[in-house]
């Protein structure tokens, strides 16, 4: 599995959140809906406040009623942007990110799906072979969606040494 370990400083994301229902498979209607209620002068706050890796818009998801061990209860849900600002204009939500180790995944094919696909084999394969475990904050990801319905996504996931 594709993966490489990054250490970053305290951050923040900035963006709309929402409490959604849990959805490992397929697009999740209530994540679409999120996204389609970001208003153009959202959009245009979230680009600027952009300054820091992995720029571009992410999905972030924590706050799990079943610690996403499930696909059932709500998880909290953001789709903003990684930055280093202390303000955001008035419609965003600023969420705390603590200096944390990531472990990025990678992964190219079709979209939802190959995707989805890389964070179950990460939950259900490398969590139990690398010598690392999760550390607070769930994940974060992006995907650069193709006219052709691939994409290349990237899964961040904070970890710590066993």
């Amino acid at each position: 599995m594709d993966y490489r370990i990054v250490d970053m400083p305290a951050f923040r994301l900035a963006g709309v959140v929402a409490r959604v229902p849990m959805q490992f498979e397929g697009e999740n209607a209530a994540i679409a809906e999120l996204a389609r209620s970001i208003t153009p002068g959202q959009r245009a706050e979230m680009h600027r406040l952009m300054d820091m890796e992995p720029r571009r818009v992410i999905n972030a998801s924590w706050n799990s009623d079943t610690d996403f061990q499930e696909e059932s209860g709500e998880l909290t849900h953001l789709i903003g942007v990684a930055t280093t600002s202390t303000e955001a204009a008035e419609g965003l939500d600023l969420v705390e990110v603590p200096a944390l180790t990531w472990a990025i995944f990678s992964s190219d094919g079709p979209y939802p799906q190959d995707m989805q696909q890389t964070t179950a084999r990460v939950y259900g394969e490398w969590l139990a072979e690398a010598p690392y475990e999760l550390d607070g904050f769930r994940m974060f990801s992006f995907s650069d969606v193709r006219e052709d319905n691939t994409a290349y996504s990237e899964i961040w996931m904070p970890v710590r040494r066993k």
